[in-house]
């Protein structure tokens, strides 16, 4: 999946940082743009990062699903996880609740797009 941002460089280390993803691939593709693959720990699937270069995407940065939650984060330690964010400076939308499919808290990545953490029931 692709996730538009403002700049690579911030949403790279964001990304490490914060939700402790490896970076797959980070090439130079000329005249300022690159070809950016970040994958969460224990790989699964990987997040495009693409660089806004018009109005309209640069419109679309934080708002992509329209304000719904866009992406979903599964961990084997929810507790752990939710701690190591917090302690990263991740914005939080709401303390973490119990649902039927597991444990979920909202939060928001560096560009403003809604996240689900979830953990196991």
């Amino acid at each position: 999946m692709t996730l538009v941002v403002a700049e690579y460089d911030p949403a790279i280390a964001w990304f490490r940082r914060v939700l402790g993803f490896e970076l797959l691939e980070d090439t130079d593709l000329g005249e300022g743009k690159r070809r950016v693959r970040l994958s969460p720990p224990g790989g699964g699937s990987a997040l495009l990062i693409a660089r806004a270069t018009t109005a309209r995407q640069s419109a679309a940065i934080g708002t992509q699903a329209g304000g719904r939650v866009a992406f979903f984060l599964e961990t084997a330690d929810f507790d752990a996880t939710h701690a190591h964010m917090c302690a990263e400076g991740a914005h939080f939308e709401e303390s973490p609740r119990s649902e039927p499919y597991g444990k979920v808290a909202v939060f928001r990545d560096i560009c403003g797009n809604l996240w689900d953490l979830i953990g196991p029931a």
